[in-house]
């Protein structure tokens, strides 16, 4: 193992200490994995603007996996999932479960192809489309997105993906009850809940639509 390595290990076991996650040895070792990953494509291919691997950890790793034990369901949609965030680190911590990762930018999905081949994933599977032409054969227990689009457009764009009880999962930073005003009638807000992210400045919040 390299110095880095070794570094993001400890930072990674100190900060899931500070949770209720229960990640093994194994899926810890993933999660690092991808951070070097990002860190390295970055490099060439600008997919975060997050430049310090540290960093990656909380901004990146925590942010998304905080919001695993409030997922309902098997089958998941990221969209617009950048270099696979939220999905990749869920799609880690939860084998069992069935992501999609879909994104309109070809050098993300090559980013992601390669790390799904690199961590042996075989939960995942990407796609390179924009929201509204993709029509998959089956829909969705949950959508997922994070930093993507306003809570209307979110729906608006995804409203064919989830199953019929299924549920949109929208990861923000402040919650804004404007957004949930903007909201077409048929889309309720089921729950709000504040996310704690350990060693992150600013709020996050998890809203289940």
């Amino acid at each position: 193992m390299t110095n880095l390595e070794i570094q993001l290990a400890d930072k990674l076991k100190t900060l899931l200490k500070q949770t209720a996650l229960s990640v093994t040895e194994q899926q810890q070792q993933q999660l690092v994995k991808l951070v070097l990953l990002i860190d390295k494509w970055n490099k060439a291919y600008n997919l975060t603007s997050v430049r310090d691997p540290q960093e990656m950890l909380v901004k990146h790793i925590l942010d998304s996996i905080v919001v695993s034990p409030y997922l309902q369901g098997n089958r998941f949609i990221d969209v617009g999932t950048g270099p696979g965030l939220p999905g990749l680190p869920l799609a880690i911590v939860n084998p069992e479960k069935h992501f999609v990762l879909l994104d309109s930018l070809g050098k993300r999905i090559s980013f992601i192809r390669n790390a799904i081949r690199e961590l042996g994933l075989t939960n995942v599977e990407p796609v390179l489309s924009r929201v509204e032409d993709y029509h998959p054969d089956h829909q969705f227990d949950g959508v997922l997105s994070r930093a993507f689009a306003s809570l209307k457009d979110m729906t608006e764009w995804c409203h064919h993906l989830p199953k019929s009880d299924g549920l949109f999962y929208a990861l923000k930073g402040l919650y804004h009850e404007e957004e949930v005003k903007e909201l077409n009638p048929q889309f309720k807000v089921k729950n709000v809940i504040k996310l704690e992210v350990p060693e992150l400045t600013g709020e996050r919040h998890l809203v289940i639509l």
